[in-house]
Order: C-alpha cells, then structure tokens, then sequence
C-alpha cells in the first residue's frame, strides 16, 4: 500500500517554486506578492491563513494578510477586494472561507477580479477550466491532480467515483478528473449524500476521491481491492487519549479502509498540505503570465 504524502510531495513542489523565483530575482523580476483577506476571528481559518502566509515566506513571496473584524459590513468588505483588484503590486489574493452569516460568499466569489483570483473560485476561471483553457485552477482539486500525478497514479480509463458535489471541491475535481490529460481521462461519476445506490457506486470504483464533509463516511465495506483513496476531509474529533483533547480524522475511516488500499492519502498529511502548495502554484502562474 502506497501512502500518498502530501506533506512530502509539497515541499517538493515549494523547492521548485522557490527556485523559480530566485530566478525571478536574478533576473530583476517582479516576485509573486498574494493577499489573503480574513474576516473575524474563526480558529480554524485563522490556522489556515497563518500556514499559507508562511508558505509564501518559504518559497520567496511577498505576501499581505488583511484581518477584517467579524462585524464588518458587506460594503467593507466589497471595497476591500475593489483595493487589491487595483493595487498593481498584489498579483492574487484570497478571501478566506468561511465569512461570517450576514455576507453573501457569492457576491464576495463574483467580486474578486478574475486574473487575481488564485483561488480558482470565479465564474470565468470555472468556465475556462471546464473547457480546457488556462486558467487559476481551484486549489484543493488541483493539489490532488498533482498529488496523483507525482505518484504516478494510473488514472486514464480508470473508474473514479467522486463523492460530494460542492463548488470548490467535488464539481471542479470531476471536471479535472474527466479531462483529456495526464493525471485524467477517468470515467467519472459525480455523487453525493442523496445517492441512492452509492455504496455500490463506490465497490465498482477504481478511485475514489471523498469531499463529503462527514467524518469518517467511507468504510471499508464500499471500497474494493486495490482501489485508490483520496480523503479531503478533515475533521476535529474527541479523544481523551491526547494531550489537546482532541485528534484529526478524515472522510474516511482510516484504520480499515487503508489495508484494501493500493494507494491512500492520510488526513492529516495529505491533501491539506497539497491546497496550499496548489495555491503557491497560482501565485507563480499570476506573475508568469502577465
């Protein structure tokens, strides 16, 4: 069984880019400089924004991290993105997920400009990733294409069953997983929590790549021999056992489903570290490009 590292496969990838831009720096050029936008206080978030600021001190970016209050109103929140959409210096940036109830994550996606949205999120860069266009491709999914890939997954002709339908994860990775390349040309079929039949989907599949947001949904009796298991879940859970309290899960019950496996990724360690390596990607793609 093949334990796919995400932890190692993005440091990999960080090297690579920190190459890339000593390069940009011999050169005189301009260096990738990303923005992340957070609003409130949510511990989670806050962890998330904190490793993606690191990140970009890792690989030689610049990088500015913008904390708005949990009160901030919507018309705030809308003039900050209109400042980074037409500040020359930022390249991307991201408004970190989730926001606070009273602001609509939609109108926040529609009004992030396109060629800075390094998140992958806007309509434009959904439409030119779902038809083969470059493009900023969403992070989490694309961090699995290139987790596959570096492991050298066979994924062409290959089953894969997708579980969870959400716009940031599950929708873009069927399209990426369907798409006429390598990682890719898999039969795909896309499910979710309404599925009627799905534990028989998942026995006929050769991949399975799970995003449902439920702890531990994936057992080991819908999974086949052999198959390939992807986990973007994760989870807090209780456990006295620890010194904090608590221990990370995944979307699949680990313990029983890793031993069918050829190949699986752990949570933590998986495909976390890879969204942000996919971010860091973007971020390069945005200077490259312009």
């Amino acid at each position: 069984m093949i334990l796919l590292d995400g932890k190692a496969t993005s440091a990999a990838i960080k090297e690579e880019i920190a190459q890339q831009v000593d390069q940009l720096k011999s050169k005189g050029a301009k260096v990738p400089h990303l923005a992340a936008i957070l609003v409130g206080s949510d511990g989670a978030s806050q962890t998330y924004v904190n490793a993606k600021v690191k990140a970009c001190e890792r690989v030689g970016f610049e990088s500015t991290l913008i904390e708005l209050p949990a009160d901030t109103t919507e018309d705030k929140l809308m003039e900050t993105i209109d400042q980074l959409n037409n500040d020359d210096a930022i390249d991307g940036f991201i408004v970190q997920l989730p926001l606070p109830k009273h602001i609509d994550e939609d109108k926040v996606t529609l009004r992030v400009a396109p060629h800075k949205d390094v998140d992958g999120f806007h309509p434009e860069n959904v439409g030119r990733m779902a038809l083969g266009l470059p493009t900023f491709l969403p992070a989490t999914p694309n961090g699995v294409m290139e987790m596959l890939g570096r492991y050298n997954i066979e994924t062409s002709g290959k089953h894969c069953v997708v579980i969870g339908r959400s716009n940031i994860v599950g929708t873009p990775m069927s399209i990426l997983m369907s798409r006429n390349s390598n990682p890719g040309n898999s039969t795909v079929t896309l499910t979710h929590s309404r599925t009627a039949n799905l534990k028989e989907v998942c026995l006929s599949a050769d991949i399975i790549i799970v995003a449902l947001g439920k702890p531990k949904f994936l057992t080991a009796d819908m999974v086949k021999e052999g198959a390939v298991v992807v986990d973007v879940g994760i989870h807090r859970i209780e456990d006295s056992s620890k010194k904090s309290g608590f221990r990370l899960v995944g979307d699949v019950d680990f313990e029983t489903v890793a031993p069918k496996c050829a190949a699986i990724s752990p949570v933590p360690g998986g495909v976390g570290p890879m969204t942000i390596a996919s971010l860091l990607q973007n971020g390069l793609k945005a200077v490259l490009k312009n």
